[in-house]
């Protein structure tokens, strides 16, 4: 058995999406018989998401509750710390979480912005895992190229399953990355058919940052890649709906187009509210950010995993990802507007062949059991 310590940010923006993205990988390594921690610091002022009151603050009670509870029901009520900006700790005092990390095996930093690294010295394999695949390596390389050191870890991973090959476009910033998919606890996800007429859906935030800029070309988010698919609703029979947060969101243009929309916020607000999204979904459609998509990053969901892993069928536009899953049942890789369509009509056409395959590319490909036993295999753990 190791120990393995999860640096993220889950108290700082406590919604459902996050919780389940973090939880993927501390119950999958805890399922692996290994005894896991989840470790977080702020990274600065007013860095806590408080959505009873949509604010962001130093407060960070609303954020520490939601992550206690959550992971208390998972047994790993005594296994997480989280320090504020005024560097009190949580969930575990400063001694004892200090001796935890001088006795790790593994550190694991999926979004702790390197803030762990100083604590983790002593821990013999530091892997960083890369969520943003393209932008992360453009900001690496971009700050490399500023002259400002980067966080330096053993080995370099990325969801981005082409970055570091010659199928992606990205730069590799001076780094070996390997491929890993954001893994799946299979067996947290239900498959029951879904309620009459539901919608096929999807939970997305139209800007989530500000476009980036790498050797004169300007890389966007989802906005700039759903202008491909704004009519599609008015190409299938099935229901199309968002679930949708973010900047400069087209509402009435969206409206006019069909697409029913949703406060995600709403429908993410805990783990459970957003596992009922996706139990209540026909499927998913889903545009990826324009940066996955212009760099061939072979990027796929963490989200989409989830609605194969609820026997939900996934229509989603190809960053790469498709040569190395299976499409064509179950799970599509789109590039337009008549690709999805057709997408859909198929699925619609024999929904419970679909459904079944869906669930099963969850648990052949993307299930914790093989992901993050590979990936420990890879580490020598």
């Amino acid at each position: 058995m190791a120990r393995i310590i999860v640096g993220s940010y889950l108290v700082q923006f406590p919604l459902g999406g996050y919780m389940s993205w973090v939880g993927q990988w501390l119950l999958g390594f805890q399922r692996l018989g290994h005894e896991v921690w989840l470790v977080e610091r702020s990274y600065g002022p007013n860095s806590c998401y408080d959505p009873s009151s949509n604010v962001m603050t130093d407060d960070c009670s609303y954020g520490t509750a939601q992550v206690g509870s959550f992971l208390a029901r998972h047994g790993l009520e005594k296994r997480w710390c989280f320090v504020d900006f005024g560097k009190t700790y949580h969930g575990c005092e400063r001694a004892s979480i200090e001796d935890v990390l001088r006795a790790a095996d593994l550190f694991v930093d999926m979004g702790s912005h390197g803030l762990w690294l100083d604590e983790a010295a002593s821990i013999p394999l530091r892997v960083f895992v890369d969520g943003e695949p393209g932008y992360r390596q453009m900001m690496f390389e971009t700050t490399g190229r500023e002259g400002h050191a980067l966080p330096e870890y053993e080995r370099y991973y990325s969801v981005g399953l082409n970055v570091g090959t010659p199928a992606c476009i990205a730069p590799d910033a001076g780094k070996h990355w390997r491929p890993i998919f954001d893994p799946v606890v299979t067996d947290l996800f239900s498959c029951e058919p879904p309620p009459t007429r539901a919608p096929f859906t999807t939970v997305m935030s139209w800007q989530a940052h500000s476009p980036i800029e790498f050797n004169g070309v300007t890389y966007g988010q989802k906005d700039v890649e759903f202008a491909k698919f704004m009519d599609l609703p008015c190409r299938v029979k099935a229901p199309m709906e968002l679930a949708i947060s973010g900047k400069n969101t087209p509402i009435d243009l969206l409206k006019k187009q069909g697409w029913r929309l949703l406060d995600s916020f709403r429908v993410t607000l805990t783990f459970d509210s957003w596992q009922d999204y996706i139990r209540g979904s026909r499927g998913e459609f889903s545009v990826a950010k324009n940066v996955f998509v212009a760099t061939n990053s072979g990027f796929f969901s963490d989200r989409s995993a989830a609605y194969l892993a609820s026997g939900r069928p996934v229509v989603m536009q190809e960053t790469g990802f498709s040569a190395h899953l299976p499409c064509g049942s179950g799970l599509f890789a789109v590039r337009n507007v008549e690709e999805a369509a057709a997408a859909i009509d198929s699925i619609e056409s024999d929904y419970t062949r679909h459904s079944r395959d869906a669930r099963e590319i969850a648990v052949e490909y993307l299930d914790t059991r093989r992901v993050l036993g590979n990936f420990l295999r890879e580490l020598g753990l």
